[in-house]
């Protein structure tokens, strides 16, 4: 196997240079990466992303033509497989909040970037989260809001098949397809979702998938 193809592939995407040079350097110097792209706006970044499906993608959130949170909501509409980190000046939960519900693996302080890129890109390319350490209360305060929600929604009465099944409904999955994916027959399921109904007081042919897709966040 070619040395490249076991590196991680990243593209970097930053509208100031010296930033993004000093991002390009910290990334070139590990040997366990390799970038493969770089741009100075979103709009770019974008084509970037679709054409040369990096493992991870570190892009500024506030870059012309097309910002970070805009790429992120269009990279998982169309489903690249791609990890974003975020690189930001913000600290504000809000951003933060909206950043991890739009998919986003990584949020670095630009401040930081220098420290914690090279250990977010790794986390995220293993399937993890990276979180700067100054803002990591930020996820203690989301998990209490989220644990908050599923109390008043309902949802903290449903057993673990339930909420996987109720989550599969939320991707818009047919009876059909879930069973397949848990290994059971559609009548199965349509009993699953007749319980999920009981339990939550819904009534109506689309009143289940209303409320899976409107409380999506809190089953992942």
């Amino acid at each position: 196997m070619d040395e490249s193809e076991s590196k991680t592939r990243v593209v970097i995407a930053d509208d100031h240079p010296i930033f993004r040079k000093g991002l390009r350097e910290v990334i070139q110097e590990d040997p366990s990466l390799l970038l493969v792209g770089e741009a100075d706006e979103g709009l770019a970044a974008f084509g970037l992303l679709q054409t040369l499906k990096p493992d991870v993608a570190v892009l500024d959130i506030g870059m012309p033509k097309m910002d970070g949170f805009r790429l992120a909501h269009e990279v998982r509409a169309l489903e690249l497989p791609v990890a974003i980190v975020f690189l930001t000046m913000y600290k504000e939960e809000d951003a933060f909040t909206r950043a991890l519900d739009l998919g986003v693996k990584g949020y670095v302080l630009k401040d930081s970037a220098a420290a914690d890129i090279v250990n977010a890109i790794k986390s995220v390319v293993a399937g993890g989260h990276y979180i700067s350490p100054t803002i990591s209360s930020f996820l203690v305060t989301r998990s209490e809001r989220a644990a908050a929600l599923v109390s008043r929604s309902g949802l903290d009465s449903l057993t673990p098949t339930e909420r996987r099944v109720l989550k599969l409904i939320a991707e818009k999955k047919t009876s059909k397809e879930i069973g397949g994916e848990l290994f059971v027959s559609p009548r199965t399921i349509d009993n699953h979702r007749a319980n999920i109904c009981l339990k939550l007081g819904l009534h109506g042919s689309n009143a289940l998938l209303k409320f899976a897709l409107e409380h999506r966040s809190e089953l992942s």
